[in-house]
């Protein structure tokens, strides 16, 4: 009893550390473009944890210059047959040349595409679910001059479980089958410093929390709401606590004027501030109601 109780103590440990090496930047970009390498994978046969992975290094999660600036989240240089707009970033050398995309899919679209050039058709060879060959491939065939970038691809998907997305040419996968992939249903926003995400039709609190693996009871409290609210789409819900006052963004006029149909309530998820803040700042208690046309504090 005394072994299995210490053998679940290390599991536990080693799960809890595994965890805390997780970047949230990470998570959220994952969160963000999981579903996009998902149908890039079941379009052009590229396992989804290698792209994502990619991905994730290439621009810093979405944060690189070459990223924010241009959609360009696979360091993808110009080459002789882009026809779109470009950039000069330096890389290797001062002042190369980069593709500009209209959108970040655009950026995955044409990473797929890149990939089907001669010098990676051995990559089509492996096998989908070998994340391991796939990265020592794209190293092999010149993807990256770094000798660590395998590796590098590597610890992504291990510490980010990536290859749980991936999937074999006839859908056999290493997820369990009941989990048949509710992976992208919503994409995880920031307002006021705070993840959320839009709601979307049928959307609950039950099948929200069941998603982002919390409970409920913290997603009523996170979004100051009870169990028979409900959620219409379009809403924002926010899947931490929200913050004290609005955004600095609204330093210099820290008003908000209310318009026909707007509560309290309404006010609060709009700006990202707890209710009971709301209220403490427009020195007004819970049982006053706004009108149309009344000015309320943010911050």
């Amino acid at each position: 009893m005394k072994r299995i109780l210490f053998f679940c103590l290390i599991l536990l440990a080693a799960q809890t550390f595994a965890q805390n090496k997780q970047n949230a930047d990470f998570v959220k970009y994952i969160n963000n473009y999981k579903a996009i390498a998902i149908k890039q994978m079941r379009e052009y046969r590229i396992p989804a944890s290698i792209i994502l992975a990619q991905g994730l290094l290439e621009s810093g999660a979405g944060n690189s210059e070459l990223a924010r600036r241009s959609n360009n989240h696979f360091g993808i240089k110009c080459g002789t047959s882009w026809k779109g707009k470009t950039v000069k970033h330096d890389d290797d050398r001062r002042n190369e040349c980069f593709r500009v995309y209209k959108s970040v899919e655009d950026s995955y679209k044409d990473h797929s595409v890149f990939l089907q050039k001669p010098r990676y058709q051995s990559l089509f060879k492996l096998d989908p679910l070998d994340y391991k060959s796939w990265a020592r491939g794209l190293k092999a065939c010149g993807y990256a001059t770094s000798p660590v970038y395998a590796n590098r691809l590597i610890n992504i998907i291990e510490t980010y479980e990536l290859y749980m997305l991936d999937e074999d040419r006839h859908g056999l996968t290493r997820r369990p089958k009941y989990e048949d992939v509710k992976f992208y249903i919503h994409v995880i926003e920031s307002n006021n410093n705070t993840m959320c995400i839009r709601a979307k039709e049928g959307d609950t609190w039950k099948s929200l929390s069941k998603e982002f693996s919390l409970s409920q009871r913290k997603l009523l409290k996170y979004n100051d709401a009870i169990e028979t609210v409900a959620i219409l789409p379009g809403d924002i819900i926010y899947l931490e606590k929200k913050q004290k006052k609005a955004s600095k963004v609204y330093k210099k006029n820290p008003w908000h004027k209310v318009r026909t149909g707007e509560s309290m309530y309404s006010i609060s998820q709009l700006y990202g501030i707890r209710l009971k803040n709301l209220y403490k700042l427009n020195f007004i208690s819970v049982d006053d109601v706004v009108r149309e046309g009344d000015l309320l504090k943010l911050r």
